[in-house]
């Protein structure tokens, strides 16, 4: 996955430095333009000195921030040893006031009125602000990671999910085209060397189209239609096909074997032992939407058996229209009065 423009290293320097520049300016950028009494007692030396010990005073600090986001932290507070991370704090904080109180000494950048007492409270509310940045800091930064992990997870679990849905579907067509193949043999038919010819575009579509993310909505129609011209084939007569798929207004793009398990349901559970045979299918691709109908008979009341495949192209295409589609699709179907009807609407500019 790339990494987006602010996960990148110098970026993420460039705006750390940036964010201690203008926390530690704002002293001076809401500093009052008079002096006061206090004012006297903290910075009574050189105002050079006094800017070099400042400048000492804010490394320590940011030291102190990185210590406790990427040390302290993760290996005490994370771990739930809250004794240990407390006594790392005082002691940090303890080491932090003795060395800038002697630091300040040394170099008589505070008056001698200016206590230690007053020191240590003045250094406490300091230590405490940089401390709680440095957990949200560290607790925000570890939550944006994990959310980005869970993100690359799901989109890999995705794709393999995806993936094994297309080999669930192709077995099971490629059994019924078989199927043709056998019975046309079987009858020593004419029609068996073209019905090969398009046996072999299919499987070359399958083979290598059907790893791309997305095909053209033109080559999904002319696999549609080489399979429903085979099964013409085998049924001839039997079965009275309709088809009618109307011309796209512009090209367009669709997930590869999306559309097929529909029309290889309606050939599977429209013959048979069914009065009439009729299948209808229908497809039109306007203003950005797919439009797609197919309908068969069926006999409620038929005691035929079928294999334990069926019904799983059905279920896999509702697991990939939820997966590729989610809320811009509708799938209705419905079983009334021996008319089995798919009607599938998909907004195919997503």
């Amino acid at each position: 996955m790339k990494k987006a423009w602010y996960a990148k290293k110098w970026i993420a320097v460039l705006l750390h430095l940036a964010a201690w520049v203008l926390l530690f300016s704002l002293p001076y950028l809401l500093k009052p333009p008079a002096n006061t009494n206090e004012q006297q007692h903290l910075e009574p030396g050189n105002p050079t000195v006094t800017f070099i010990v400042s400048r000492i005073n804010d490394l320590m600090l940011i030291g102190f921030f990185y210590l406790n986001a990427l040390v302290l932290v993760p290996r005490f507070l994370y771990k739930k040893k809250y004794f240990f991370y407390t006594l790392s704090i005082l002691i940090s904080f303890t080491l932090f006031v003795v060395a800038s109180w002697l630091l300040a000494i040394n170099l008589k950048t505070v008056n001698e009125s200016f206590s230690f007492r007053r020191h240590v409270f003045f250094c406490f509310f300091i230590v405490v602000f940089i401390l709680a940045c440095s957990i949200a800091y560290k607790t925000i930064r570890d939550k944006i990671i994990a959310d980005n992990l869970a993100k690359e997870k799901e989109n890999e679990n995705l794709k393999t999910e995806l993936s094994l849905l297309r080999s669930q579907v192709s077995p099971h067509f490629m059994f019924n085209v078989l199927n043709n193949m056998v019975a046309l043999a079987r009858k020593q038919s004419d029609l068996l060397e073209p019905s090969l010819i398009k046996l072999s575009s299919l499987m070359r579509y399958m083979l290598y189209e059907t790893d791309e993310e997305k095909v053209s909505l033109e080559k999904e129609t002319e696999y549609l239609q080489s399979y429903i011209d085979l099964q013409r084939q085998r049924f001839s007569k039997k079965v009275v096909i309709n088809v009618t798929m109307h011309p796209a207004d512009k090209l367009y793009d669709i997930e590869p074997m999306l559309l097929i398990p529909f029309v290889e349901n309606a050939f599977k559970h429209g013959t048979g032992m069914i009065d009439c045979a009729q299948i209808d299918i229908n497809l039109k691709a306007a203003n950005n939407t797919l439009y797609f109908t197919v309908s068969n008979k069926y006999n409620p009341d038929s005691s035929e058996i079928k294999d334990k495949a069926s019904g799983i192209g059905l279920i896999n295409v509702q697991r990939r229209l939820n997966l590729l589609y989610p809320h811009h699709h509708e799938l209705t179907i419905t079983k009334n009065d021996g008319q089995f009807v798919v009607s599938l609407k998909i907004n195919i500019a997503v």
